[in-house]
């Protein structure tokens, strides 16, 4: 099976593992992956996350948080897909929730949190928002 669009594939794991209250869910590991793993541990949105070696690409397990029970994750939106790629300038960023929430950007200084990308004055590619 070819996929296309892999972060997509991760963000609808990690929504649906949610939708079945499961504590731990396992995606097929990239770098890319483990960038966005690392700011969603950051962030305080996951628990946290282990790569594990398979002899092949690797397998991503993420830990989800909870508190009294409903997930600390309340949504997650792809925002630059394969056939619509999103460029914003560190001006443009999007805020999201009023600020709740948080955006994850590809940029020449690796994946960063929108906020980060004002600090260091970069902008890049809008991968997707946390809320």
């Amino acid at each position: 099976m070819v996929m296309t669009d892999p972060i997509a594939d991760m963000l609808t794991r990690i929504r649906n593992a949610i939708k079945a209250n499961k504590d731990v869910v396992e995606v097929p590991s990239s770098n890319v992956k483990i960038a966005i793993a690392k700011i969603l541990k950051s962030e305080g949105f996951i628990e946290g996350y282990d790569h594990i070696e398979d002899g092949k690409q690797g397998m991503l397990r993420l830990v989800l948080k909870y508190v009294d029970g409903e997930s600390v994750i309340h949504g997650l939106k792809r925002v630059s897909k394969p056939g619509r790629r999103v460029f914003k300038s560190k001006d443009d960023l999007p805020v999201v929730m009023g600020g709740l929430g948080i955006v994850v950007v590809s940029t020449s200084k690796g994946v960063l949190t929108g906020e980060e990308c004002m600090k260091k004055g970069v902008g890049g590619e809008v991968i997707c928002e946390v809320w």
